[in-house]
């Protein structure tokens, strides 16, 4: 599998404090599975906004899609971005919408025609089970129920690459491996996963995926493993 995304010693600092993430160099194979963990504190959620395109680092060097996205002219930004789907902890559903107007939002965003929106829409409304809850609002659904929303507005548009930031901190163990599921299916279609979580018990749950752990914002790779996957041994 080819790097869907390349960290070159990346550094990120927020103003005069200290460096959050400090010579973080890292490899994410196409279509593979990660599960990123640490202390609060640790940086996740700043590394995950470097993937996701919401921030620039201080120093050190980002590829994506083989592009180094820290040189990208800004008005290349929205096209990249459009290549990640991003499930927030909080939902950052839009109260007023309805959940098939929140799940649209993306499409109508890159100006798809609205006879064209139904389809996807109601299928994706169907693979999060929500299928009959379609023209209720954000505040009338339980915790679960806002997540899997914000998980079908995040791949409603296809995207490479999902990144999912504590996606079942609000939510009891059951639905959290309802939400893992969902990912496994994803990631089953070629979807390459960076999930940051805290859950132990969540993250064994899925035996091929692989840690990436920060300590005080530098990436532990004592295998090397991280920056320099193992090429797959070709049959002889």
């Amino acid at each position: 599998m080819s790097a869907i995304v390349q960290f070159e010693n990346v550094g990120l600092r927020y103003g005069l404090d200290s460096e959050t993430l400090s010579d973080v160099s890292f490899s994410l194979a196409s279509g593979g599975f990660y599960f990123l963990t640490g202390a609060s504190g640790a940086g996740k959620t700043s590394l995950l906004k470097l993937l996701y395109l919401a921030q620039r680092p201080s120093r050190g060097v980002i590829r994506l899609f083989g592009e180094d996205v820290v040189t990208l002219p800004r008005k290349r930004l929205p096209g990249f971005r459009r290549r990640i789907g991003v499930v927030f902890q909080d939902f950052r559903l839009v109260p007023h919408l309805s959940v098939y107007d929140n799940i649209a939002l993306p499409l109508r965003v890159a100006g798809m025609e609205e006879a064209e929106i139904d389809a996807p829409v109601s299928e994706m409304l169907n693979w999060v089970g929500l299928g009959d809850r379609g023209q209720a609002r954000p505040a009338t659904l339980s915790g679960g129920e806002q997540q899997r929303v914000a998980i079908a507005r995040a791949v409603i548009g296809r995207p490479e690459i999902l990144v999912a930031d504590e996606p079942t901190g609000n939510v009891d163990a059951d639905m959290a491996r309802r939400l893992l599921t969902l990912f496994e299916a994803l990631n089953r279609l070629g979807t390459t996963i960076v999930v940051a979580t805290h859950d132990l018990p969540l993250m064994a749950q899925i035996s091929s995926a692989q840690m990436m752990k920060l300590d005080k914002g530098r990436l532990s790779d004592p295998t090397g493993s991280l920056r320099y996957p193992p090429r797959p041994q070709v049959a002889g």
